[in-house]
């Protein structure tokens, strides 16, 4: 479908909001919304305080184009019609970031393996979301054969890449690949402990450390 889980919403912004990239590609636009995310907690959260300034390449692949409306065109610096498998190797942008949410279920498995390598060599770091279980998924969603479901991904099929980091989601697997993953991991475990000393007040502050 053009939109994606609510669920992981927060998971993903996070690893914008760390990962901090200077260039983001997120494949399957769709309705926008990791487009408006992005540019919102990139532009407006980098401490410049310009509304209107933006300094962020942010740029979007959709396959289907009548998903594509004046908003989504005023949000991304560069959109991509075609699909991804076509357009990702004629990629000229190394890019510090690419979001592919809720996309890999659409190609089979051979084909979303080949995309990962593809983007992978145009990428530092590339998070995925996919749902633990596709179900079935036709191609008449929105009158639109690229939104069947093809694939089923497993976390073990991501064990291959020694980067990674495995977000925690009773609905999808979220996996950040790439030089970001150690960071955010740490950036994670900072989060868990603040909460936990806010929470249990000095009787965390023993086992948790603010140091540590």
């Amino acid at each position: 479908m053009p939109t994606s889980q609510h669920h992981q919403i927060s998971d993903i912004c996070d690893v914008i909001y760390w990962v901090r990239p200077a260039r983001l590609l997120d494949v399957g636009v769709g309705f926008g919304k990791y487009g408006l995310l992005a540019r919102e907690y990139l532009e407006l959260w980098d401490g410049r305080e310009e509304y209107d300034a933006w300094e962020h390449r942010i740029d979007g692949i959709e396959a289907y184009a009548a998903y594509l409306k004046p908003w989504q065109r005023a949000l991304y610096d560069h959109l991509y019609v075609g699909d991804a498998k076509d357009v990702v190797p004629t990629l000229e942008v190394r890019y510090d970031l690419v979001l592919l949410i809720d996309v890999l279920e659409h190609f089979t498995r051979e084909d979303g393996a080949a995309l990962l390598e593809a983007l992978r060599a145009r990428a530092d770091n590339l998070l995925i979301a996919t749902p633990k279980d596709i179900g079935h998924q036709g191609e008449d969603a929105f009158h639109n054969t690229y939104e069947a479901h093809r694939g089923q991904w497993h976390r073990r099929d991501f064990s291959l890449y020694e980067e990674r980091l495995v977000i925690p989601n009773p609905y999808s697997w979220l996996v950040l690949l790439g030089s970001a993953a150690r960071s955010v991991r740490a950036s994670r475990a900072r989060r868990r402990r603040a909460l936990l000393r806010h929470r249990y007040g000095g009787w965390a502050r023993r086992f948790f450390p603010s140091g540590g």
